[in-house]
């Protein structure tokens, strides 16, 4: 079972960490989209999961996952849960997961799905995707699956020294950028930001107030 086709389509498309293909491989993205998708699910394109929103391309979930470049053990924070294949994905390559959807009619059936398919290190929250999360702080690793206008500072400041952060930004029907922000493991550093890739994401929800990248 699983997507060993997809899997292999994304290797040809340059994607090369085996961990994200290995996970790719083995989950069902037909899971993870609704019914009257299931026959698209195995298709390198977004689809329509209600609510204005979407799953994401399998490349750009391969890639952004790919980016942070996760470690066994490591504790990461997912913002916007979707229908919870990201954050299946992630589960499968670190230690913990904390993800927050700040839409509830979303979030429900995501971690009823995401329990019904075995995964025991993902915790939920519904609320403030830019407020990340943080009681749970902080973190190796962090990802935005939605595209804020401007990095929101307190996602940045959840970052461990060393974490990386992988995240869309730029306006809502403008050009956005994909940037991976990697916090120095000295204080007074400036943190490396790397633009890695133009997307096309679904706005976050909440606007950060301001803040660097602006």
């Amino acid at each position: 079972m699983g997507d060993m086709e997809l899997a292999e389509a994304l290797r040809r498309q340059g994607i090369s960490d085996e961990r994200v293909l290995g996970v790719i491989r083995e989950l069902e993205r037909a899971e993870f989209v609704p019914e009257s998708m299931r026959d698209a699910a195995g298709q390198d394109s977004p689809l329509p999961i209600g609510y204005g929103q979407t799953i994401s391309q399998p490349f750009i979930v391969a890639y952004m996952t790919q980016a942070l470049s996760l470690k066994p053990g490591e504790r990461v924070l997912e913002i916007g849960t979707g229908s919870g294949y990201q954050t299946a994905v992630l589960a499968r390559l670190c230690g913990e997961v904390y993800t927050v959807e700040s839409l509830p009619e979303l979030a429900g059936p995501a971690r009823e799905r995401l329990g019904r398919l075995g995964f025991g290190n993902i915790h939920f929250q519904v609320g403030d995707g830019t407020a990340g999360w943080p009681e749970a702080a902080p973190f190796d690793a962090i990802m935005g699956t939605a595209a804020p206008e401007r990095l929101p500072p307190a996602l940045y400041q959840q970052l461990r020294p060393g974490g990386r952060l992988v995240l869309p930004v730029g306006p809502r029907h403008g050009a956005q950028e994909l940037l991976r922000v990697t916090r120095p493991s000295r204080e007074g550093e400036a943190p490396r930001v790397e633009k890695l890739l133009a997307v096309r994401f679904v706005p976050m929800t909440s606007a950060p107030p301001p803040g660097f990248l602006q």
